[in-house]
């Protein structure tokens, strides 16, 4: 019986269930192949080799490793590693790209111009490219005796940026707790103004209480002796002692992640805000609201309907980008992966693993990006 005497389901039901035996065969043929190689080689498949004993030298690392540690610590320093300059890309990133982007739309031509070409220069270099100047440029920075002190407790050398650190401690903790209850409070405050202006079309002003509770919770923390306390770089020998250190790897792969992304980000600001119609602006303006108000009340609230899924991408592909961090020595997941398939030869296990990491890592940023649109969208209904 052909194709073409069947109608309707029936003939798409027996097509998907063509092409998923097709893909089910060709899975089980890799597989066998795969075996096959493996087995050939002295292999076998399984994940029983990340409790060995790594023997990979790491430069840095969030949690306390060395080389005798498994190869399972030495995977998750390196994710460990790939989200600390993935997280801390994207703050950065947001942040560069909404000034940039601020910048662009400016009546002062030659800011709007010098803008323009530093977002058609950046966009128009490939990534690798950046990142092995930026790294180049950590490496012709003065020494560590003649180190640059642009602000005090900053230290930027051939060995990276120093800067002054916040030491773990009780203090600390009530510290955080103190800005966290401030934030807390100033959002209730900004809840329940709206809602009264919802009820009432009346709103009281929120920046004066919410500052006032802003710092004033951390003050009461160090009048009540929970003062943090700063650990200050300084000159020790050959090195600095103190203070948290940022090596020449990791600062050059953040700036030029940053650099790179916060150009993306600028233009797709700049299309948001140009999305909504001019007459929004004499609008806001024939009520008397100054510029400032008008792009935070109206411009930017419409504008982020159109900013947020592209924005979504920007921090997918800095997370993926930051795999490049191989180029420059930077140890992150794909390198310390790279080292562990060399060292192993279960390429399969590991890629899987890492590719595994990279797909939750991008659901997770979809996730909640995706939260965030609906949010604003409810809103603006």
């Amino acid at each position: 019986m052909s194709l073409s005497v069947l109608r309707g389901p029936a003939r798409g039901i027996l097509i998907q269930a063509a092409l998923l035996v097709a893909l089910v065969a060709t899975g089980m043929w890799l597989w066998s192949n795969a075996e096959a190689n493996m087995a050939a080689r002295g292999l076998r498949f399984g994940f029983g080799f990340l409790d060995r004993s790594a023997g990979i030298p790491i430069g840095e690392s969030l949690i306390p490793y060395t080389p005798a540690d498994t190869y399972r610590q030495a995977l998750t320093v390196g994710l460990l590693n790939t989200l600390r300059v993935a997280i801390v890309g994207c703050l950065l990133a947001t942040v560069l790209g909404v000034v940039l982007g601020l910048a662009r739309l400016s009546t002062n031509p030659m800011l709007r111009s010098l803008t323009g070409g530093y977002i058609e220069v950046i966009r128009n270099t490939p990534l690798v490219l950046q990142l092995v100047f930026w790294h180049a440029v950590m490496l012709q920075m003065p020494s560590v005796r003649q180190a640059l002190n642009p602000l005090p407790g900053v230290f930027l050398s051939q060995r990276g940026l120093k800067i002054p650190a916040l030491m773990a401690d009780p203090a600390l903790y009530a510290f955080l707790a103190a800005v966290a209850a401030g934030a807390i409070g100033w959002w209730v405050l900004l809840r329940r103004e709206r809602a009264r202006q919802v009820a009432t079309g009346q709103r009281r002003p929120t920046i004066l209480p919410g500052l006032a509770m802003l710092l004033g919770f951390p003050l009461l923390s160090f009048a009540a002796g929970y003062v943090p306390r700063v650990e200050w770089p300084e000159m020790a020998g050959f090195n600095f002692e103190g203070g948290l250190a940022l090596s020449p790897e990791f600062f050059a792969l953040l700036v030029g992640l940053v650099i790179y992304t916060a150009a993306f980000v600028a233009e797709i600001v700049r299309s948001g805000i140009q999305s909504v119609h001019r007459g929004q602006w004499e609008a806001a303006r024939a009520l008397g609201l100054p510029g400032g108000r008008i792009m935070r009340l109206v411009i930017l609230p419409q504008a982020l309907r159109v900013i947020i899924p592209p924005m979504t991408s920007q921090y997918l592909n800095l997370t993926k980008n930051s795999s490049l961090a191989v180029v420059i020595g930077y140890p992150d997941l794909v390198s310390v992966a790279n080292t562990s398939i060399n060292q192993t030869g279960q390429a399969i296990e590991v890629i899987t693993i890492f590719m595994t990491v990279y797909l939750v890592m991008s659901l997770v940023t979809s996730a909640l990006m995706n939260w965030y649109n609906a949010r604003v969208a409810l809103m603006e209904r």
